[in-house]
């Protein structure tokens, strides 16, 4: 992968010749549970979640935590090692969380129950819903990181990165706000760089492989990220909403 203005290497993962898929269903593909609760995962589902879901119907963020200097969003946060982490360096950030996997929903929550924290807020479905009912301009920072890659051509429809989800994203981030995709698959990198590059929305403001090649310090590695399931090294693209 390269900056298109780069012309004297050879890129590290080629671009490829792909028209944007229509507006899909509102949808989640994949599983939605698979192995049983554990017995302290599912009493925090039934206690903890209540507590810290994000409400129905139209909401603004920002009214969920007064006093919040940041609101940040984490698209399919898995395990939700990452969110916690981040909730727990950031204690004036307000993070939103959105997981369909219910797995993954019930892990978050025992993170969020063992850390105390206060500063996240989860949306346990899909994360277009959410997105649809917060206002324009309430985010200041959204991370995708390591989502499903569909790898196979004829399912790459089903990928989360598509036009319609950067046009909505552009909608809720602030002027300067930033977005951090991840993954650890060359063909999604591509796809997903190809994509906000055409985007009027977004900034892409790196300027050597070691902008997208080395984790950034901020960065936290998840177990699932040190699982190397990819087919290549871990990517990290740093968009900025212009």
């Amino acid at each position: 992968m390269r900056r298109p203005r780069d012309r004297g290497r050879a890129p590290v993962y080629g671009f490829h010749n792909m028209t944007t898929d229509p507006h899909p269903p509102m949808r989640s593909f994949g599983r939605i549970k698979s192995r049983p609760i554990k017995p302290r995962q599912a009493a925090l589902m039934d206690s903890l979640l209540p507590q810290i879901r994000c409400p129905s119907g139209a909401f603004d963020p920002r009214s969920l935590q007064p006093g919040a200097q940041a609101i940040w969003l984490e698209i399919g946060f898995g395990g939700g090692e990452h969110m916690a982490a981040q909730a727990a360096r950031t204690p004036e950030t307000l993070i939103l969380g959105a997981e369909p996997f219910q797995n993954g929903v019930a892990s978050a929550l025992r993170h969020i129950d063992e850390l105390g924290l206060g500063n996240v807020r989860l949306h346990d479905g899909d994360v277009r819903d959410l997105m649809g009912r917060m206002p324009d301009a309430c985010l200041d920072r959204v991370f995708i990181l390591f989502p499903d890659p569909w790898p196979k051509a004829r399912h790459n429809k089903r990928r989360l990165v598509q036009t319609d989800l950067i046009e909505d994203l552009a909608r809720l981030l602030v002027p300067g706000g930033c977005l951090r995709f991840a993954t650890d698959w060359a063909d999604y990198a591509d796809w997903t760089l190809e994509r906000f590059l055409a985007s009027p929305h977004f900034a892409w403001p790196a300027e050597r492989a070691a902008d997208w090649q080395a984790p950034p310090a901020d960065h936290i590695t998840t177990r699932y990220e040190e699982k190397r399931l990819g087919d290549c090294a871990p990517v990290f693209l740093d968009f900025v909403r212009l």
